[in-house]
Order: C-alpha cells, then structure tokens, then sequence
C-alpha cells in the first residue's frame, strides 16, 4: 500500500511565514485563528486522513460502488469512515458558525482538502461536493432554504451534488432539456435526466440534496433562462424530520477509468418536489458559486495525488537499486546504486518536487483572496481580493491539474515495470487524477475563460494588479545578490507572458479564433509564471529566515535550492511557449477542414 505524509512543516511555512494569515486580524473569523489550534486542526485531519482514508484508497478501486435495487451501496469501509468523519466534525471546518461550522478561514480548509484528496480522491468527493452545495445555498438561498437545509449539510449528516450535465448539453448549458413546473405553493416539479452525477446515490448519509439546473416554462432560450433548484432525495418535514422519498432515483452508475470508489450517477428525476435557489433564471450565476469552489477544489486534487504520488516514487528511487551512476559507483555496499542516482530520475523527482511545493503556496494564495473577497469590511479591498481570485480560477484547476496529471505519470515512470502493476497503487493515482483536467469544465474552457474572460473582458485590468504586484517585488528584492536566480527567472516569466498577452489582445479584435488557438498554451505559461511568483516569495521568505538565525538550516536551504530547480528547469519553457503562440496561432486557425 502507498505510504504518506503529511506536509505539516511546508503548511506551517506558507501560513504563518510566506503568507503570514496570522496578521489580518480585522478578517471576520480570523479573529480567533492562531498558529497553536490551526496546527492542531491540520494534524488531527492528516492523522485521520492517514490512518482511515488512506487504508480505504484502494479498497474503493478494487470494490467500486455497486447499484442494487435502485440504492447505490459504497465500497467496504466506507460508511464507517464517513461517520466518523461526521463525528469529528471535519466537515464543519470553513463553514458558517451560525449553522454549526467552525468558520476557519479558507486557508486553512484548502490545506485539509489537499490531505483528503491525496489519500483518497474518491472518498473526499462527497464531502467536496456537498461543500459546494452548502456553498451555494449560503450564498443565494433564501433564509427558510438555509434554515431548512445547511445546518444538516453543514454537520456532514446529509450529503450535496450538483446536476448540470445532459448527455447532449455538456458544457454547453443552453442546451439543457431539464423542466421546472411550478406547483402553487413555491415549489416545483422537477423532470429530466443528468449524467456524470459525482456521490449522486450512496449510502454514506440519510438524505442527498441535489442542487439541479432546470428551466421554468416562461423561460427565456440560453443561459438566461436557466434556474437553480434544491431536490431532496427525502422530502423534509415542518419539524426538520424526513419524509417520504423523492421522486428521483439514481438509474446507473458510470464505468469509469477511475475514482472508482465515488458513485458517478445516472439521476433521473421524474416530477421531483424542489424549491428555487435564487431568483427565477438566475440558476447559473447560483451554480457558479458552487462550480467556482469545486474548481478551486478539482486544483487541489490535481496537488494532492501528485504529492502523495512524488513521496511515494522518491521513496522508491531511493530503495531501488539497479545500475550504477555514470560517474562512477555510489554505493560500494551494495550490488548496484540505486535508481536516485540516474540523472533523469533525478529531473523527474525535481519537477515533481518544486511544482508540488510551488503549488501548494499558490492554493494557500488563492485561498487567502477568496476569504479576503469574502470576510473584508473594506469594500475596495474586498473587490480586488476577488477578481484576482477570479483570474487565477482557471489557473489553479487548467494548469495545475494538467501538470498533476504530468507530474503523477513521472512519478509512475520512476517505478518503472512495477508503475505499471496494480500492486503498487502508482497507476490508480494516474487513472484517478485524470477525470481532474476534464470535470468542473475541461481544461480547454479554463483556457478560455483565461483568455476570454479574464484577461479581454476587463482589457487586462486585473491581469495589471497583479503584474504590478510582480514588478513591486522586484524591485524590492532587485538588490540583493542571493536573490538575483529567482529574480532573473521571475522577469524572465513575466516578460514572456507580457509580450504573449500583448500579442493574444492584438489579434482578437481582428481574429478571434486565434483566442481559441493560443488559449492553452497562454494558460500553461501563465501557471509557470505563476509559480515563479511564488518560488520567488518562498525564497525571499526562505533568506529571511535564515538571516534571522534558525534551527532548521536544512529546510530553508532545501526551499532555495528547490526554487533554484524551478526557475532554472520550469521557467525555460515560458520562451518556447509564447513562440509557440506567436507562431502557431495562425496556422492552426488557417487549417483547412478537409485536410485534417
């Protein structure tokens, strides 16, 4: 079975050094926050991630969930986990004190999703999803919604989904069948058929509530006519208690590549009672409240199976032996060196090693500016908090689970044959972390959003806070010869991906394709400038400390020569990238249909 462990001490690192969450004392729930009980909230998740989810990992693969007489029944261990995970209160983390959450900050939740996922993607997708319901309901439901449904999802006690998918209305909502009648008495009749519905039947909890898209008969065509509505797998009584059963039911289950152990559904809803999340046709911008937290969630799966999967392969590549180094033999002791002394081994654990760490400082960022947009009197501060969280969206899903799924598939390579084989669990971290760059909108729509959205929607006004906060840390630390690796490959970064927004903003008014065209790779070198950020800050944050006289020399160290690998291996690909949408836009654009 796979090993893990959690990375307490580089939690510990960004929260209360690299971003210093201690210090915003004037954010709501922040208050009360101190390095002492977050310490002791992350470790009691990675003991119970580590001694009960991890073991279950596989099980979930082998098992699967199984559909039997209309009840989804999940995989051995399952149910029990789940309740005790209830039973600590995990699922009350982040959530609203006024419904029984605790109210921690982000911050602090990204990083007990990330020992969640990283021990069992599956299984931490029930709780992930029903997150995102209760995330939705809170923003958009009306008070007797929330009095009725979130302190029960909040607690972990019942369960959320959400259903957008059709079979032929996939990423193109405006396509969607799904119909509301209203009923008379402010609920409505729900009919129609979802797909790919993650945790859609299970029997880890008491009542599902399912947060559907649907459109009411007056409803205009497209998107603007979409609404949101809440569908109970029970009804509930007055008193809070449950009724009789919904009129929905999961009608099958996906054969998939992976995350086997969550019951990916097929729900059907034929007249099912439900009642309005929002205003009338508004059901979108509702939904996107939950598909936003699911993407920031989706991002940080992507960093959680490549961490577990890079310890697990470095582990490996220290206790294989086979061959010697090229420059000549290591271990004398033993009958060949091990494969950690093979320079390819080695630039495969390294890639792994500074995106896994440069990453996790990016989540910890993003996660910070979403609690600023929402816990921030200021409103001006409060703003800017969110639209750079709005920017850097498609980058912590598109980017970072598009190189997770890379660094996961090195990490495999590291075993070699045996990676291949069930036994050692690399090749389930692979075929799991794959549905990671394809739900939550594929990452071909985060670049776009990029593109489209986020950077030509507002002409670039955000993109500029943020190259200013850039330029500003440059300067700062322009001086200071330590910093000169970082500080180079840092201007290098934004300098490509200046002149590739430059040339994205002149051909879209002229040639819009060449947005679709240039939109990948704009976002891949958008996510390596990204990191060289945060490499940059983790060094400057890393020299401080050393400066100031500190017990663990080693670690600091192993963090500048870890960023030092960043800059040099990963910010070299900026330059070839922005060639390749200097170059390459227009013909792939120009190609003829016929000659595909």
């Amino acid at each position: 079975m796979p090993i893990y462990q959690a990375p307490i001490r580089d939690y510990q690192f960004i929260l209360s050094e690299l971003l210093n969450i201690y210090q915003y004392q004037e954010l709501a729930g922040f208050e009360e926050v101190d390095p002492e009980l977050v310490d002791a909230i992350l470790q009691g998740v990675a003991d119970f991630t580590t001694d009960i989810m991890l073991p279950l990992n596989s099980v979930g693969d082998h098992q699967g969930c199984k559909l039997v007489d209309g009840k989804v029944i999940t995989p051995d261990g399952f149910k029990d986990a789940y309740k005790q995970y209830v039973e600590n209160g995990w699922a009350t983390l982040t959530c609203d004190p006024e419904y029984g959450g605790q109210g921690l900050p982000e911050v602090v939740g990204t990083f007990a999703t990330e020992m969640k996922t990283a021990t069992n993607m599956a299984f931490a997708m029930y709780p992930g999803l029903t997150h995102g319901a209760y995330s939705a309901i809170h923003v958009h439901g009306s008070d007797a919604l929330k009095q009725k449904y979130l302190s029960k999802l909040v607690s972990g006690e019942w369960t959320g989904t959400m259903n957008l998918t059709e079979s032929h209305a996939g990423t193109d909502l405006a396509l969607l069948r799904t119909k509301a009648k209203p009923l008379g008495d402010d609920t409505f009749a729900i009919s129609g058929e979802k797909i790919f519905i993650s945790s859609g039947d299970h029997d880890l909890a008491e009542n599902i509530i399912h947060l559907v898209l649907a459109r009411l008969p007056d409803a205009p065509e497209g998107v603007k006519g979409i609404s949101l509505f809440a569908v109970p797998k029970f009804l509930v009584n007055i008193d809070g208690s449950l009724g009789e059963a919904n009129t929905l039911a999961a009608t099958g289950l996906e054969h998939k590549m992976g995350i086997h152990g969550n019951s990916t559904c097929v729900m059907l809803f034929d007249n099912a009672v439900g009642e309005l999340v929002g205003a009338p046709h508004q059901g979108l911008r509702a939904m996107f409240t939950m598909m936003n937290q699911a993407r920031l969630g989706v991002g940080i799966q992507g960093l959680g199976v490549s961490d577990i999967a890079y310890q697990n392969a470095l582990v490996y590549a220290k206790d294989r032996i086979q061959g010697r180094a090229l420059s000549g033999v290591k271990q004398a002791e033993k009958a060949a060196d091990s494969i950690l002394v093979h320079g390819d081994v080695r630039r495969m654990l390294l890639s792994q090693k500074s995106f896994n760490e440069g990453t996790r400082a990016l989540m910890g960022q993003q996660a910070l500016w979403l609690d600023q947009a929402e816990r921030e009197a200021d409103p001006v501060k409060a703003k800017q908090a969110s639209a750079l969280a709005a920017l850097f969206t498609p980058i912590v899903k598109g980017f970072v689970t598009d190189q997770g799924f890379k660094a996961c598939v090195d990490a495999q390579q590291v075993y070699g044959g045996h990676g291949y084989i069930n036994e050692w669990g690399m090749e389930q971290f692979v075929r799991d972390i794959r549905i990671a760059m394809i739900y939550e909108g594929t990452n071909g729509v985060q670049a776009l959003d990029l593109v489209g959205r986020k950077l030509l929607a507002d002409k670039g006004a955000t993109l500029q806070v943020w190259s200013e906060m850039v330029k500003q840390f440059i300067g700062q630390h322009s001086a200071n010869e330590q910093m000169q690796p970082f500080i180079a490959g840092l201007m290098d970064a934004a300098g490509d991906l200046e002149r590739a927004t430059g040339y994205i903003a002149k051909h879209a008014a002229t040639n819009p394709d060449i947005v679709g065209a240039a939109s990948m790779a704009y976002m891949q070198l958008f996510g390596i400038s990204a990191l060289a950020w945060m490499w940059a800050r983790i060094a400057a944050t890393s020299l401080a400390a050393l400066e100031k006289g500190t017990d663990e020399v080693s670690f600091y160290q192993a963090k500048l020569k870890t960023g030092t690998f960043y800059m040099s291996y990963w910010v070299s690909q900026t330059r070839s990238l922005r060639k390749q949408i200097e170059t390459s836009s227009e013909y792939i654009v120009a190609f003829e249909e016929s000659d595909f």
